[in-house]
């Protein structure tokens, strides 16, 4: 299962919903817990002033936490005021004594109608129970309690919250009459509401979490499905493609990085096919330029075998004609031997600076014969100060020939060749051989350069050539880092191109 694309997505899709759910929700449910919690206290805190300014005019609560000058705590106040009701009878304290002992409270009746079910216990400087809101403990001494302590100890004590179904919050603060210790205000508040709303939301948050994980997973699916469903079609076809089956093509239905695989992958499978189909041509194309020569030659050997060679004049025509094929076998094994070391970068070109001009000279006086016996004048045309180019000679004198050698062939007679050498764009030298010959056709133009290619096959064999060489050349000017172009017009002539770096 999880060695599935789209389970894993899925999967992982699903895991970010929960751990951001989870995150989320235990953050804003413990913010709004704390929020609860404080409020609670500010409102204890508030009740504790409001309680003991009503009971004793004059004292007040030391160490109150809430903020009185905020909108919060005077608001709570406020709705105090007018939920508490305190009667009381004989409340002025004698001279010396303090207003908070049995006898001054005595006839104290205290009456909360407050809606937050605040229990409110007023206790002496002992610890014991004055006052209860709830008329149950009168009379109890809390002084062992830790909050009612604290509190005789002149400090605010709280918030307490013990843990349990029943939890509550109590406070505990001390009330100071003329800078004396007078008693304690102890305030307890059931927080039954705030754990039902506090479930209550922890049960919607579950919820929403539930829903979420289905939506997410519905979404999830979806998702990865539009994901792994291309993919699936890759597979499918690359392995069609390890099987032989070239044919293969997927569909591109968008534009993102998966339609771009497709496109990659269509381009590549439309490569293989190109390659393949070249292999083929080539093997086919070798095959053919071999086999002439080898029949021409095997025939002559059965002729001088069957009685010609005893005949001086028949025997030397024939060994010319062996000796002319093997030459053009010779010439092709080394084309081939060429163009193989050109697909693997394995030329071992000893590159250094060279002369161009005078490159091109010595190509020119090589061809001079045979330009002469077809009345076809060769010459150079270089830019003064031409600087040395970095490449092989001997490589380079080869592609100098094999151009010089096709213009010649399809020049009419008395027409010019033209080498042509100047500087060019991004430190490189342009090399140039034009011709006023027959042109090429525009059909066929696009094609010049593949292997064994040839306009008119019946003349380029009769005169030796394979259709190798301008490929030859294509590959050893690219090995030097150039490149080749070709320009035709019927009727005009051709002009083929090259280009080197500057040494």
């Amino acid at each position: 299962m999880w060695r599935s694309i789209r389970a894993r997505l899925t999967f992982s899709h699903l895991a970010v919903i929960v751990v951001a759910m989870g995150l989320s929700g235990l953050l804003l449910l413990s913010l709004l817990e704390g929020y609860y919690i404080k409020a609670m206290e500010d409102s204890l805190a508030a009740q504790a002033q409001i309680t003991v300014q009503a009971l004793v005019p004059g004292a007040r609560v030391e160490m109150l936490p809430a903020d009185a000058s905020s909108a919060a705590y005077n608001t709570v106040q406020q709705q105090l005021w007018s939920n508490l009701s305190i009667q009381t009878e004989n409340l002025a304290a004698s001279p010396g004594e303090s207003p908070l002992d049995v006898d001054s409270l005595a006839n104290v009746t205290l009456q909360l109608s407050s809606q937050l079910e605040t229990r409110i216990r007023i206790l002496d400087t002992q610890g014991t129970v004055l006052v209860d809101s709830r008329q149950e403990s009168q009379g109890a001494d809390l002084s062992g309690n830790r909050l009612v302590t604290q509190a005789l100890a002149g400090q605010y004590a709280g918030p307490s919250v013990p843990s349990g179904p029943a939890d509550e919050m109590q406070i505990a603060a001390p009330v100071v009459y003329e800078d004396k210790l007078a008693g304690v205000v102890y305030l307890s508040q059931s927080l039954r509401d705030v754990n039902a709303v506090m479930r209550d939301l922890r049960l919607r948050w579950l919820l929403a979490t539930a829903m979420a994980l289905g939506l997410s997973g519905v979404v999830g699916m979806l998702l990865s499905s539009a994901i792994s469903r291309p993919l699936r079609r890759l597979t499918a076809a690359a392995g069609a493609i390890a099987e032989g089956e070239l044919g293969q093509k997927v569909p591109v239905r968008s534009e993102d990085e998966l339609g771009r695989l497709s496109q990659a992958f269509n381009e590549m499978t439309a490569r293989l096919r190109s390659a393949r189909q070249m292999q083929v041509d080539f093997v086919a194309n070798v095959s053919h330029e071999l086999r002439t020569p080898l029949t021409v030659i095997k025939g002559m050997v059965e002729t001088l075998r069957d009685g010609a060679v005893d005949d001086a004049t028949v025997r030397d025509r024939f060994l010319e004609t062996v000796e002319d094929e093997t030459d053009r076998l010779i010439r092709l094994v080394n084309d081939l031997l060429v163009l193989s070391r050109a697909d693997s970068d394995a030329l071992n070109l000893q590159c250094e600076a060279v002369d161009l001009v005078e490159l091109a000279e010595a190509a020119i006086e090589r061809l001079v014969p045979r330009a002469s016996e077809r009345d076809i004048t060769l010459q150079t045309n270089a830019s003064p100060g031409l600087p040395p180019a970095l490449a092989d000679a001997d490589r380079i004198a080869q592609v100098l020939l094999n151009l010089l050698d096709n213009a010649i062939k399809f020049s009419q007679s008395g027409g010019t060749v033209t080498v042509a050498l100047q500087t060019g764009p991004d430190d490189m030298l342009q090399i140039r051989v034009q011709d006023e010959g027959t042109g090429i056709p525009a059909d066929a133009l696009a094609r010049i350069g593949e292997r064994f290619y040839r306009t008119d096959r019946a003349r380029n064999r009769a005169d030796g050539g394979s259709g190798l060489g301008l490929a030859i050349a294509r590959a050893l000017v690219e090995a030097h880092g150039g490149s080749l172009r070709v320009k035709s017009e019927l009727g005009k002539g051709t002009t083929v191109s090259f280009t080197l770096p500057v040494a």
